[in-house]
C-alpha cells in the first residue's frame, strides 16, 4: 500500500482495544530465572511473594505458559478513559531528516499521568481493591509513575504512599502536587520515615537517591502495614504484561495499512514500557515469524544492558528484595542526579534481560545532550514536547533513520513515545541554557557498583 494512503494518527475503536494481556514468556526459548529467596537461595514460593505484593500479581508474575491472560472488566472499563491510544506516522520527522525510512511512534501521553504508567497502575490498584486491602505503597523516579498509580488509587478508594526519588521531587516540584491532588502521601526518598531510608542516609550523606533507595523504603512500609501491598512501575513480569496493550494496539493498527515494522525502538530504564511494545512481535520473532530487529536505548549514565553484568542482584539498595537474574550495575550502584528522568534504575527487567542475553535484541546508550537535542527537533516538527525518557526512543530511531539514509535502504521504524515532558522543563531549561552535562561512569565507578552484587550460591554457580 502507498505510504500517501496512510494516515497521520491512526486510531483504533473501543471495540479494538485489546481484550488480553499477551505473555511473551509463554514462547521464550530460555525462561527467566527464577526468584531466588536470599535467605534460604531457593527459588521463591508464592507465600515468600505475598507479603509483599497482591495475589493476583503473583499468579501473573509466575505464569510462563499463558499465551493470553484477559484483561479484566474493571481495568478495561478503566482503560476507556485514555485507551487506544492514537498510532501516528511521523512524517514531519521523516521530511526533516530527508530519509528514505518510515517513522511510526505510538503516543501514550494522551492522559493526565502523560505516560504509559497507567496501564499497569490501573491493573495493580484493581487487583489490590479486589483483594480487601486498604493501601498500597510504590515508589516513583521522574513521577510518571506516581501520578498514574494516585489516579488509580483514587478511583479504586485505596490510601497510596510514594516514596519519590528525592532528586527527582526537586526537580519537578508540581509532578509532586499532581500526585498530592489525587490523594496520595509523597515522601523524598531516602527518608528518615523508614529503617532502610535512615541507613541509606548514614552511608551516603546527602544523596539525592535512587529508584532502589526509594523501592526499599516503598517495601518496608508495605511489610509493617496491616492490609497494605507494595506495587510497582517497572521491571517486574506482571508489570511488562500489562504494558503489553501498547504493542497490541501498535501492531493491530500497523496491520490495518498492512505495514511490518523492520526496526522496534524503546527506551529501558526497568524495561516494562518496551516490553510491553515489543512483546507481541517478540513473540512472533521467537516462533520464527519475523526477524524484527528490537533495539532498546538507555541512558549513558546508567548503562545496565550495555556495560552492566548479567547477574543474581536485590532490585533495592537495602538489599530487602528477592534475587532476580538481570542485567544490573549492582544494587548500590548510586546514578549521577542528571535528567535521565525515570531511567535511573540499577538494574533491569528478568525478561528483557534474558532477552538480550539470548541476542534477540540490542542496546545503545546514548547521552544526555544528544538526548535533548533529539527532543527539540522532534517538538519543532512533530508538536509534541517528549519526556527526556521517550527522548531516548528518538535519539535511537533518529540514528537509524539517518543510518538509512545513508545506506540508501528504506526501513520501517517503530517507537514507543511513553509521555511528555512538561513536568520536565527544568532540564530543557538546563539544555536551552547550555548548562546540561554528560555524565558517563567511569570503570571506578561501576566497579563499586558491580561489588554490591551478592556473592551468594545462586551466582557463584554452586546451585
Amino acid at each position: 500500500m502507498s505510504s500517501q494512503q496512510i494516515p497521520y494518527k491512526i486510531y483504533l475503536s473501543e471495540e479494538e482495544m485489546p481484550k488480553y494481556w499477551y505473555n511473551v514468556k509463554a514462547h521464550m526459548k530460555n525462561a527467566r530465572a527464577p526468584f531466588i529467596n536470599p535467605a534460604t537461595q531457593r527459588p521463591c514460593s508464592k507465600a515468600d511473594l505475598r507479603a509483599v505484593f497482591c495475589d493476583e500479581c503473583i499468579e501473573q508474575e509466575l505464569n510462563d505458559t499463558d499465551e493470553l491472560i484477559e484483561i479484566p472488566q474493571g481495568v478495561r472499563d478503566f482503560y476507556k478513559m485514555f485507551r487506544p491510544s492514537p498510532l501516528v506516522r511521523a512524517y514531519y520527522l521523516e521530511k526533516l531528516l530527508d530519509t528514505p525510512a518510515e517513522i511510526y511512534y505510538k503516543f501514550e501521553g494522551n492522559n493526565t499521568s502523560g505516560s504509559h504508567k497507567l496501564n499497569s497502575a490501573a491493573a495493580q490498584a484493581y487487583y489490590a481493591k479486589k483483594q480487601g486491602l486498604r493501601s498500597i505503597t510504590t515508589e516513583t523516579g521522574a513521577g510518571q509513575w506516581g501520578t498514574a498509580l494516585a489516579m488509580a488509587a483514587a478511583f479504586y478508594g485505596l490510601r497510596l504512599d510514594v516514596f519519590m526519588v528525592k532528586v527527582s521531587a526537586e526537580q519537578k516540584p508540581y509532578r509532586k502536587e499532581v500526585i498530592r491532588t489525587y490523594g496520595a502521601n509523597v515522601v523524598p526518598s531516602p527518608s528518615e520515615t523508614t529503617a532502610a531510608g535512615r541507613k541509606i542516609l548514614k552511608e551516603f550523606p546527602g544523596t539525592g537517591g535512587s529508584l532502589g533507595c526509594a523501592i526499599s523504603e516503598a517495601v518496608e512500609r508495605a511489610r509493617e502495614t496491616e492490609g497494605c501491598r507494595y506495587v510497582l512501575g517497572s521491571v517486574l513480569d506482571h508489570v511488562l504484561l500489562h504494558q503489553t496493550v501498547i504493542g497490541l494496539e501498535a501492531k493491530t493498527a500497523l496491520e490495518k495499512y498492512g505495514v511490518t515494522p523492520d526496526i522496534v525502538i524503546g527506551c529501558v530504564g526497568g524495561g516494562s514500557n518496551f516490553g510491553g511494545l515489543i512483546a507481541p512481535y517478540m513473540g512472533e520473532r521467537l516462533q520464527g515469524k519475523n526477524e524484527i530487529e528490537f533495539i532498546g536505548a538507555e541512558p549513558a549514565s546508567c548503562p545496565s544492558m550495555t556495560r552492566g553484568k548479567f547477574a543474581y542482584d536485590f532490585c533495592d539498595s537495602a538489599r530487602t528484595t528477592p534475587l532476580a537474574k538481570m542485567y544490573t550495575l549492582g544494587c548500590g550502584f548510586m546514578p549521577s542526579p542528571n535528567h535521565a528522568g525515570g531511567l535511573r534504575y540499577h538494574g533491569m527487567s528478568p525478561v528483557v534481560s534474558q532477552l538480550y542475553h539470548d541476542g534477540y535484541m540490542r542496546a545503545v546508550a546514548v547521552e544526555q545532550s544528544k538526548v535533548f537535542q533529539s527532543a527539540v527537533m522532534f517538538a519543532k516538527c512533530e508538536g509534541i514536547l517528549p519526556a527526556p525518557e521517550s527522548a531516548h526512543a528518538i535519539c535511537a530511531a533518529v540514528d537509524e533513520a539517518l543510518e538509512c539514509k545513508r545506506e540508501g535502504r528504506k526501513k520501517t521504524i517503530l517507537f514507543g513515545l511513553t509521555g511528555t515532558g512538561y513536568f520536565d522543563l527544568g532540564a530543557y531549561k538546563q539544555y536551552n541554557d547550555g548548562t546540561m552535562t554528560d555524565y558517563i561512569p567511569t570503570e571506578a565507578d561501576l566497579a563499586k557498583g558491580f561489588s554490591t552484587i551478592p556473592r551468594c550460591a545462586v551466582n557463584e554457580g554452586l546451585l
